[in-house]
C-alpha cells in the first residue's frame, strides 16, 4: 500500500511549520516583555555574584558609593529635586534653549491632538537616530537672535540636529506640512540627506550613517504597511489617536511599549530572529533563560531604543492631557553611559582587563552580559538613590533616576577616566548604541 501524500496545496510539513510558528510567536511575545528582561537580567547578575560569569565580578560594596555619586549629581542638576523624565526632550533643551517651545509656537494653530502628533513624529524619528555618534562628530547650531552659534556633540548634538532636520521638513513628503514625519518621506531618506542634515564631512564623521538611513526607510515601510495604526499617511503621531481613544484619559507605559515593539518589529536588523520573527534588540547568551523557557531559551532581550522611545513619548501624551501609568514597568536603559557607571564606579570588574582595549560587537557575549547586569543593577541602585535624596518611588520613578541621574554620572566618570569615551569599545551600526 502506497504512502498517502498531503494535498498539493498543503506541504507535508505544514503542521510542523504552523506549530513552529505558533511557538515562535509565543516566544517572541515573551521576549518583548519587560518582566522577561528583568527576570533574565537578575538571574545573570546573581550568576555573576556566585563567580560563574566568564567576564565580570561584582563588588556590591561599591553600589552605595555609586548611589551617592548619582544623588550628588542629581542635586547639582536639579536642586529643587523636580526631576523630569529621562527622554529625548532633554536633548532638545540642550544649551538651555527651549526648542520644544519653539516647536509649539510653530504649531500654535494646531489642536492639542495635532501638536501631540507632531511631537510624537519628532520624538520617534529623533530617537531612532540616537545611536552613538562617535567621538569625533559635532553639530554646529547657527546663531539665532541674540544667541551665538553653539557646537554640540554626542546625544545632545544628535538631538539638536534631528530637531532642525524635522522642522526643515526632511522627514515629510508634504512641502506644505514640513513639521511631520510620514511614510513617503521616510522611505525616500538617503544617507546623503542624513549626512547633509547632520553636517557630516570626512573631517566630521558620524558612525553608522548608512545604518541610520536604512532604519528610517524601514520605518517608513512599516508605517505604510499598518494604516489602521498609523493612518493613511503613515505618521508615527497617529499613535496618539490609536492609544488615546475618545474618553480615555490614561494609558499604561507597557501598553505603549508593546505597541511599539509589535508594530515596528520589522525595522530592526534581521540577524536577530526566532524562526522568521525579528526580535530587534535581543541577543544570544548561553545562560539567559532556563530549561522551561522553550524556544526563547538562550535569548537576552533589552529593547533599549524602544524603551528610550517609550520614555520619550510620555511627555507628548501627558502634555495632551493623557496620563501614563506604570512607569516603573519599563527597565533602565542598558547603554554605555549607564553601563559605564557600574564599571567606572567599581561595581563591576572585568576578569580580563585587556577586554577594555578590544573592539566588541553588540552581540558579543561580554557586551550582552554587561548590558544585562546594567539593567539589574539599575533596579538595585534606584532605591539607594531615592533614600539619599529623601524621595519615594512615586516622587522619583526610574525614569527620573535615569535623568537625575545615572546617565549623567556615567558620562562624568567617563570624562574623568577616559576623556569621555565609554569604558568598553563597541562597534556601532547606528541601531543599538
Amino acid at each position: 500500500m502506497s504512502e498517502a501524500k498531503a494535498p498539493a496545496s498543503q506541504p507535508a510539513n505544514a503542521n510542523y511549520t504552523i506549530a513552529g510558528n505558533i511557538r515562535g510567536i509565543g516566544a517572541a511575545a515573551e521576549l518583548r516583555s519587560t518582566a522577561t528582561i528583568r527576570t533574565r537580567a537578575n538571574a545573570l547578575l546573581e550568576r555573576a555574584r556566585r563567580g560563574e560569569s566568564a567576564w565580570f565580578t561584582v563588588n556590591d560594596g561599591a553600589l552605595a558609593t555609586a548611589a551617592a555619586l548619582v544623588a550628588e549629581i542629581t542635586r547639582a542638576r536639579y536642586p529643587d529635586l523636580r526631576i523630569p523624565y529621562h527622554s529625548r526632550w532633554r536633548h532638545f533643551e540642550a544649551g538651555g534653549v527651549d526648542r520644544p517651545g519653539q516647536l509649539n509656537e510653530a504649531l500654535a494653530s494646531a489642536t492639542s491632538a495635532g501638536r501631540a502628533r507632531a511631537q510624537i513624529d519628532l520624538a520617534l524619528v529623533s530617537v531612532l537616530l540616537d545611536a552613538g555618534a562617535g567621538p569625533e562628530w559635532r553639530y554646529l547650531e547657527a546663531a539665532q537672535d541674540e544667541r551665538p552659534s553653539c557646537e554640540y556633540s554626542r546625544s545632545e548634538g544628535l538631538g539638536v540636529a534631528s530637531f532642525h532636520a524635522f522642522t526643515a521638513g526632511v522627514f515629510s513628503s508634504d512641502s506644505q506640512n514640513p513639521m511631520q514625519a510620514d511614510a513617503a518621506g521616510l522611505k525616500a531618506i538617503t544617507a546623503d540627506q542624513i549626512a547633509n542634515a547632520f553636517q557630516v564631512t570626512p573631517n566630521n564623521p558620524l558612525v553608522g550613517l548608512e545604518g541610520r538611513a536604512a532604519l528610517l526607510r524601514r520605518l517608513g515601510q512599516a508605517l505604510q504597511d499598518q494604516p489602521a495604526l498609523f493612518g493613511q499617511r503613515g505618521r508615527p503621531g497617529h499613535l496618539f489617536e490609536a492609544l488615546a481613544q475618545p474618553g480615555k484619559s490614561s494609558i499604561e507605559a507597557h501598553e505603549l511599549l508593546s505597541v511599539l515593539l509589535t508594530s515596528l518589529s520589522s525595522i530592526w536588523p534581521a540577524q536577530n530572529t526566532l524562526g522568521n520573527i525579528p526580535l530587534g534588540d535581543c541577543w544570544q547568551h548561553p545562560a539567559a533563560g532556563d530549561a522551561d523557557s522553550g524556544p526563547s531559551q538562550g535569548w537576552m532581550p533589552f529593547h533599549k531604543l524602544s524603551q528610550w522611545l517609550t520614555y520619550s513619548l510620555l511627555e507628548p501624551f501627558e502634555w495632551a492631557g493623557v496620563r501614563v501609568h506604570g512607569l516603573d514597568a519599563l527597565t533602565g536603559l542598558p547603554e554605555y553611559r549607564n553601563g559605564g557607571l557600574f564599571l567606572d564606579a567599581g561595581v563591576l570588574h572585568l576578569k580580563d582587563p585587556s577586554q577594555a582595549e578590544r573592539l566588541h560587537a553588540a552581540g558579543d557575549e561580554l557586551i550582552v552580559e554587561w548590558r544585562a547586569l546594567t539593567v539589574a543593577l539599575l533596579d538595585e541602585l534606584a532605591p539607594l538613590v531615592r533614600e539619599q535624596l529623601g524621595l519615594t518611588a512615586e516622587q522619583m520613578p526610574l525614569a527620573c533616576v535615569l535623568e537625575g541621574g545615572t546617565w549623567a554620572a556615567g558620562r562624568a566618570l567617563a570624562q574623568q577616566l577616559h576623556q569621555g569615551l565609554p569604558p568598553l569599545n563597541i562597534q556601532s551600526d547606528g541601531t543599538v548604541f
